[in-house]
């Protein structure tokens, strides 16, 4: 498939997206497709949709703005992007907390209707744990959440993580365990391995 510039999207990285657009400005925007849903979709389950278009807007256009000081060190730019967002992000700090607060207050509303018997066991025991995860994480240190949901949000790895937070792999892997050793202690070191994925 070609793009309106003419660079055949499927076989072009991200890198060489990236460094046409120095000569063709519309080109950059073959990186935002590629790129804005899963960004769009990170940002909102941090801050809710209320900011998600405009932060949104803004990672790209910082991006942009410093496209010339990309260091292509993989082939996805997706972990430069997940950085710029976050960075957004802790600027809108406090709209991400009362996110996760409205997230705790909405799981603690009465379990299940009669409609929903069929789901009511795997219901009742979300409604029990969701309340302290969610207490956990607004406790949790910004740069511990921040690789937490970077990895079990967005699925990025270790590697992609400490690119996005400029942070090495190394680091990436004691926020991740801290954070996880904190939320077991939350929900009550029951043993439970709920938080495997996390």
């Amino acid at each position: 498939m070609t793009d309106r510039v003419g660079i055949a999207m499927d076989d072009t990285t991200d890198a060489e997206i990236i460094a046409a657009s120095a000569v063709d400005a519309a080109s950059f925007g073959l990186l935002f497709d590629r790129h804005v849903d899963r960004i769009y979709a990170y940002i909102v389950r941090r801050v809710g949709p209320s900011l998600a278009e405009e932060l949104t807007a803004e990672t790209f256009a910082r991006a942009f703005a410093d496209r010339a000081r990309f260091i292509p060190l993989q082939e996805s730019a997706g972990p430069w992007l997940y950085g710029i967002a976050t960075n957004l992000i802790h600027n809108a700090r406090r709209a991400e907390r009362r996110r996760l607060a409205a997230y705790e207050r909405a799981w603690a509303r009465p379990p299940v209707s009669s409609d929903d018997f069929d789901r009511a066991d795997s219901r009742v025991d979300a409604d029990r744990v969701a309340p302290r995860l969610i207490a956990a994480l607004i406790r949790m240190e910004p740069g511990d959440r921040d690789a937490l949901l970077l990895f079990a949000w967005q699925e990025l790895t270790y590697n992609e993580i400490g690119v996005a937070l400029g942070i090495p792999a190394g680091t990436v892997g004691s926020r991740i365990s801290r954070a996880r050793q904190r939320l077991r202690v939350s929900l009550g070191e029951t043993g439970d391995d709920r938080m495997g994925a996390v």
